[in-house]
């Protein structure tokens, strides 16, 4: 029997009472062209995972823990599990483009950079194309990291080599938040990122991932502040707070983050919090069109729902509760 190929990429999914999203974000990793992964789903405290469509892939490798200790916990694990050269993250909720990964190790080796990121879309629960546009490109990224986050959709993004994350560290466990941008602040110090610029990754907004805990939104960054000695945007976790009471329909909350945005200096948060209050948008996926949209992206959100489409037509959607 012929050994089996050292992967090029080791997928690190982690997920917790989620199969019926689970399933279609594993098809998403194991449609990958052009390039070996092993998908590794480690299943933080739950049930779930065994009875998802595709776990009896041979490339699947699932790991169990009998206690929920955490998203950066369990990425950790699929970390120290991993065998490929390089490693990408994939939360349970998101999905990736079919080329999404043989683009960034293409863009990674051409530049020489140890992590690679790729442009985004968000959507809907039926993966209706909601917003997206080209991200920053590597410049503004690393100029933008003291301030925030600047890496569309978190995790899911990121593709990093073995060696770079041997250097840098696992995720911090202490951070609920902003694990992911405490990643990157790291990596960017020993180096900028390579990217690509096109919508390779959907963020699925659904109401089981809109948080309803924004303290931490808030107050992380100001560890990342004295960590670092980085001048965090104060104003701008105050609005990504807003935002996310916005989506979950409470006004006052949401308004409550704007006037704070705007007791820092951000004065535009003023009218913000009018709309909060006001807009009948609020607490439905049509907020998403408060978000300024440019011409020149239609083409860009085209792309993407393509690519979705086929992925809705060919791979599982649902998987036990």
């Amino acid at each position: 029997m012929a050994a089996a190929r050292t992967p090029d990429v080791s997928v690190v999914i982690p997920t917790r009472d989620r199969g019926d999203v689970l399933g279609l974000t594993l098809a998403s990793a194991l449609r990958q062209l052009d390039v070996e992964v092993e998908v590794i789903v480690v299943d933080d405290g739950s049930a779930v995972a065994p009875a998802v469509p595709g776990m009896d892939d041979p490339r699947v490798r699932l790991f169990r823990e009998d206690r929920s200790a955490g998203v950066s916990a369990a990425r950790n694990r699929g970390i120290t599990e991993a065998r490929g050269a390089w490693v990408a993250f994939l939360d349970d909720d998101d999905l990736w483009a079919p080329d999404k990964l043989v683009r960034q190790l293409q863009a990674a080796g051409g530049s020489g950079q140890a992590w690679v990121y790729g442009g985004d879309v968000n959507v809907d629960a039926d993966l209706r194309v909601l917003t997206g546009g080209p991200p920053p490109d590597p410049e503004e990224v690393v100029a933008a990291l003291p301030r925030y986050n600047p890496v569309p959709t978190g995790a899911s993004n990121v593709v990093v080599s073995t060696e770079a994350l041997a250097d840098v560290g696992v995720f911090d466990l202490t951070l609920k938040r902003t694990e992911d941008w405490d990643m990157w602040i790291r990596l960017a110090r020993m180096g900028p990122p390579a990217w690509v610029p096109r919508p390779l990754v959907a963020y699925r907004f659904h109401p089981s991932n809109v948080p309803l805990e924004t303290a931490s939104i808030v107050r992380e960054p100001d560890l990342l502040a004295e960590r670092y000695g980085i001048p965090v945007d104060r104003a701008a976790m105050q609005r990504r707070a807003a935002w996310a009471w916005l989506r979950a329909g409470r006004r006052g909350r949401a308004a409550g983050h704007y006037a704070m945005a705007a007791s820092l200096g951000d004065l535009r948060s003023v009218g913000r919090a009018a709309v909060a209050l006001l807009h009948p948008a609020v607490g439905s996926d049509r907020v998403f069109r408060l978000i300024r949209s440019r011409p020149e992206d239609e083409g860009w959100r085209r792309e993407a729902q393509r690519w979705l489409d086929d992925l809705a037509r060919v791979a599982p959607e649902r998987g036990p509760a």
